[in-house]
């Protein structure tokens, strides 16, 4: 059966990122409910970590919170997939306008007050 390429990132989604002061050496913790997420995602379609951290950062990060097994492999190229998971995103939905709106006025869900 073929499963379906889902490019996932890595900060904002599966970890608290945003609740500390960045730091391109360390990646905050494993966001609760991570596993159980990336396992029902893992069923049907095939996952890859999308991110713009150093490579063996990212790979010792999955392999230290036990979710290696669910990644196919990392990659910081958009590879062509399906679809992206991502907390900086817009979803095109045909309508110019409503997107330059949605762009003006977007927010991180981390930020929104």
């Amino acid at each position: 059966m073929y499963k379906k390429r889902i490019l996932v990132d890595l900060d904002g989604v599966l970890n608290d990122y945003g609740t500390e002061k960045f730091d391109k050496n360390k990646i905050p913790k494993i966001k609760n409910g991570t596993e159980d997420f990336l396992k029902k995602l893992s069923n049907n379609a095939e996952l890859y970590l999308f991110t713009t951290r150093e490579y063996k950062l990212a790979k010792q990060w999955l392999i230290q919170n036990k979710i290696n097994k669910y990644f196919k492999d990392i990659t910081n190229v958009k590879i062509p997939a399906f679809l992206h998971i991502d907390d900086r995103a817009i979803c095109f939905n045909g309508d110019f306008e409503k997107v330059l709106y949605e762009v003006e006025e977007f927010k991180v869900y981390w930020k929104k007050s």
